[in-house]
C-alpha cells in the first residue's frame, strides 16, 4: 500500500485511505492527510490535504482543505487555501476557488475558477484602511 503522494517535490505521507472498494456517506473532517481510493459522497470540510486518486469518484456540494490533488472525479465545489492540483486523469464538474491552481494536459474541467489571495500576501500594517479592504476583497 502507498502512503505517500509526491507533490512536486515534496513527499506527503497519508495518514489516512479509504479504499477502492469504500463507499462513504456524510461528512469528513480531518486534520492530517486523506487520500480517496474509492466514493465518497456528502461534504469534506478540512484543514489538511486531500488527494483524490484517478480510479476514486467524488460527490459533494463543497470541499474545503488545505490543498487537493484531483487524479479522478469530482462532482461539485472545491476550496483549497494552498493550492488545487488536477492531475492529467482528472475529471472535475464544478468551480474551483485557491490561492495556487495547476491543471495538466488532458484535464476535463467545467466550471469557473476563482483565484484568491493567501492571507500571507496581505499586509495589514502598511497601508490605509481602505488599501487593506480593498486587498482582502481581491
Amino acid at each position: 500500500m502507498n502512503n505517500r503522494v509526491r507533490d512536486r517535490n515534496t513527499e506527503i505521507e497519508i495518514r489516512t485511505t479509504l479504499g477502492k472498494e469504500t463507499v462513504f456517506m456524510g461528512t469528513l473532517r480531518f486534520t492530517e492527510s486523506l487520500k480517496i481510493d474509492g466514493r465518497f459522497e456528502g461534504d469534506i470540510d478540512a484543514t489538511g490535504f486531500l488527494f483524490i486518486s484517478p480510479d476514486a469518484e467524488v460527490r459533494v456540494q463543497r470541499i474545503k482543505a488545505s490543498s487537493i490533488i484531483v487524479g479522478g472525479t469530482v462532482y461539485g465545489d472545491m476550496e483549497a487555501i494552498d493550492k488545487v492540483e488536477l492531475l492529467p486523469s482528472a475529471k472535475v464538474y464544478g468551480n474551483v476557488k485557491t490561492s495556487r491552481l495547476r491543471i495538466a494536459d488532458g484535464v476535463v474541467f467545467e466550471g469557473s475558477c476563482e483565484m484568491i489571495r493567501s492571507a500571507s500576501t496581505v499586509d495589514i500594517f502598511n497601508g490605509t484602511v481602505d488599501d487593506v479592504k480593498k486587498s482582502v476583497r481581491q
